[in-house]
């Protein structure tokens, strides 16, 4: 792998430094950030945001500026506004083509059913405002068509993918949903060429260096087109290979000093997301403790770059902590700073 592999990220992902002034800015640089885990996405964007509360954050999702949706692989990101649209254009329809005979199958849920289920959906938020998903269920009842056993979960995924609609602000504990024409502006569609020169770009300006690989694997690219993208960018781009496989970055990218800074990341943090091969940040024989086998992706602690314990709230404000290796007094010293950032993130400083 290059040299430095782990400080360049560290950089380029805003964790070293926050990367934005704002959460909005914090969320473009990085093109898109998994969501899934809606508190730990706060602080996925916090952490990369100069002086951000997660007040501060959920208020730019409230304004439309950071857009909840379905984006790429089945799984929910936060994007910036602007991004939104050409994204699940380029990224959705692949998702859909490999979902589409299972949920005919399973659900119910062919072309009839979905373009059915849609008129129901767009007139349950014709009026602009977010409505609840528990609401969107009780239309679709309401009118004949069954939300049970996840359809409704299914439809409301499919309309997102197809641009129909995205989340909007959380009402209490629950998502709401929204039209996007009446969330997201209008942009001009890019070209399939174009959009994969953007994502090629943007992905690395937030991930690199990076693999073909990473690529394909965060954006749900085949790996031919995640060439091809990379390809599109190349003369924004520098590239080294070593044994075999060629790594990726912005050739605008500055070398940062090797990082000594010690940092708490969220569960499904894109610093271990949004690679296809973690091992340059996270030994082997962990993997398990960390990735689990049904996906979920351990809140993590890193030392210079790599990972050195997982870690869970407990309580309000405290950190209790699992290592994967002896830690150091100086080490743990760190972990404790990290973790007041993390109670000032909350509200919570003391």
């Amino acid at each position: 792998m290059p040299p430095s592999l782990t400080a360049r990220r560290l950089h380029a992902q805003g964790i070293s430094a926050p990367v934005a002034a704002s959460p909005a800015g914090a969320v473009r640089h990085l093109g898109a950030m998994q969501a899934q885990d809606y508190h730990a996405a706060l602080w996925a964007v916090g952490l990369r945001t100069r002086s951000a509360t997660r007040a501060q954050v959920e208020e730019a999702i409230e304004r439309g500026e950071i857009v909840r949706t379905w984006p790429m692989r089945g799984t929910l990101h936060l994007l910036a506004r602007e991004d939104v649209r050409w994204m699940v254009a380029l990224l959705a329809p692949r998702v859909q083509a490999a979902n589409a005979a299972r949920i005919a199958r399973d659900l119910g849920l062919d072309a009839a059913a979905l373009t059915r289920g849609r008129h129901v959906v767009e007139k349950a938020l014709a009026a602009g405002t977010p409505v609840t998903r528990s609401a969107l269920y009780a239309c679709m009842d309401a009118a004949g068509f069954a939300s049970a056993h996840q359809r409704g979960l299914h439809l409301l995924n499919w309309l997102a993918h197809e641009g129909a609609i995205c989340q909007g602000p959380r009402h209490g504990k629950q998502p709401t949903f929204v039209l996007m024409d009446a969330w997201v502006p209008p942009s001009a569609p890019l070209g399939r060429d174009e959009a994969l020169h953007r994502l090629a770009l943007r992905y690395l300006q937030g991930h690199g260096p990076a693999t073909a690989a990473d690529l394909a694997w965060w954006s749900g690219l085949t790996q031919k087109d995640a060439l091809r993208a990379l390809a599109l960018a190349g003369s924004a781009l520098e590239k080294e290979t070593r044994d075999g496989t060629t790594w990726w970055w912005r050739a605008d990218a500055p070398i940062p000093a090797r990082s000594r800074a010690i940092h708490l990341l969220p569960a499904f943090d894109e610093y271990l997301i949004g690679y296809r091969d973690r091992t340059p940040v996270l030994d082997a024989p962990h993997t398990r403790r960390v990735i689990g086998i049904n996906g979920l992706v351990a809140a993590t602690a890193i030392v210079q770059g790599r990972v050195v314990a997982t870690w869970k709230r407990a309580g309000d404000t405290d950190v209790a902590l699992a290592p994967l290796r002896a830690l150091a007094d100086a080490e743990h010293e760190g972990i404790q700073r990290a973790a007041q950032r993390w109670r000032r993130f909350l509200g919570h400083a003391r």
